[in-house]
């Protein structure tokens, strides 16, 4: 059977940069409390006429093929997380697809929400490991800033969330000391609305009409206490799952890459861990919560930066709206 490897990574993010400050002048926030509840310092958002998920995803993709030696003719698949697509329908895979040029090959939207890159790496994986692909394209990317309930209502999600994309090339490899070693994969439903955007749902009488927009059901709502409760238990859970899965220790990690939903929620996980500053990397300051593009960008700026180095044991970890939650083993 194949192991899957990621040969290139990539990044992409907009130009504007929106700083706390600039926050606190749409609604009652500060620098000061903004930083201590999240770590967040500033964050990028999208240009309108500018930038899309599409165009984003697409400079995020082309980076992780120059680096990968690719081009995207060598594509065979294209595995796309995303909550925020540029159309309700299409999927944003087959766009990104047609901008790469590569029509023909298939393409899968994963609606997993934090979680999604992991998801949809782990998808990829299978694909891989069964020889029905061989080189994929898996690409994490959202644009959430125009979606934002920038009021006094909404600061809690208005202050945390952000836009980019990041892609990895993941492909087929008869090395047995390098590539994916597992993914994990879970789920509970039953905290759906701890983190949701409720409308445009398909099951109201009328989806688009002013009654329900003028109900503030087409902003994110989040219980962020309930989030964190939940998150600092299933991120531990399922890096140790990992962990045991490969009769791995976590003194073996090289790198934890983590979702960067909050950055107290990834000094958390780091203490409980016992990890030392350069195990854990972490880009939340600069960059926000981008959702499913968090993990990508931040492999992204990590393999940039020296952090992760060939035969390096890297461990990603996410957890968020669903609740889902995920992890992924791999040797760089």
């Amino acid at each position: 059977m194949k192991k899957s490897k990621i040969l290139g990574v990539g990044h992409s993010l907009p130009e504007r940069i929106v700083t706390n400050t600039e926050l606190s002048g749409m609604m009652d926030t500060n620098d000061d409390w903004i930083v201590e509840r999240t770590g967040i310092e500033q964050r990028r958002w999208f240009t309108p006429g500018v930038d899309t998920v599409t165009s984003l995803s697409k400079d995020a993709s082309i980076m992780a093929l120059k680096r990968a030696g690719l081009e995207a003719k060598d594509l065979d698949f294209i595995v796309f997380a995303t909550v925020t697509p540029d159309y309700y329908v299409p999927g944003n895979g087959v766009l990104l697809q047609r901008e790469l040029g590569i029509p023909g090959i298939g393409a899968l939207d994963i609606r997993n929400a934090c979680s999604g890159f992991i998801y949809a790496l782990s998808v990829a994986d299978q694909f891989i490991k069964t020889g029905m692909y061989r080189n994929i394209l898996v690409v994490g990317a959202e644009i959430q800033s125009s979606g934002l309930d920038k009021s006094n209502e909404g600061r809690s999600s208005a202050v945390i969330f952000a836009d980019g994309a990041g892609a990895v090339v993941l492909s087929a490899t008869d090395q047995e000391d390098s590539g994916i070693l597992s993914t994990h994969l879970h789920a509970d439903g039953n905290f759906a609305e701890e983190l949701y955007c409720k409308d445009p749902g398909s099951s109201r009488e009328d989806r688009y009409s002013k009654e329900l927009f003028d109900s503030g059901s087409f902003f994110l709502k989040m219980n962020g206490n309930v989030v964190f409760k939940h998150a600092i238990v299933r991120f531990i859970e399922v890096i140790n799952e990992a962990l045991e899965a490969n009769g791995k220790t976590k003194e073996e990690i090289d790198l934890l890459v983590p979702h960067q939903a909050n950055l107290r929620i990834s000094q958390y996980i780091q203490q409980k861990l016992d990890f030392p500053d350069e195990k854990v990397f972490n880009n939340i300051m600069y960059y926000g919560n981008t959702t499913g593009a968090t993990i990508p960008i931040a492999l992204s700026e990590a393999w940039e930066q020296g952090r992760i180095k060939e035969g390096d044991l890297v461990c990603l970890a996410a957890f968020g709206s669903g609740f889902t939650w995920a992890s992924a083993l791999l040797t760089w």
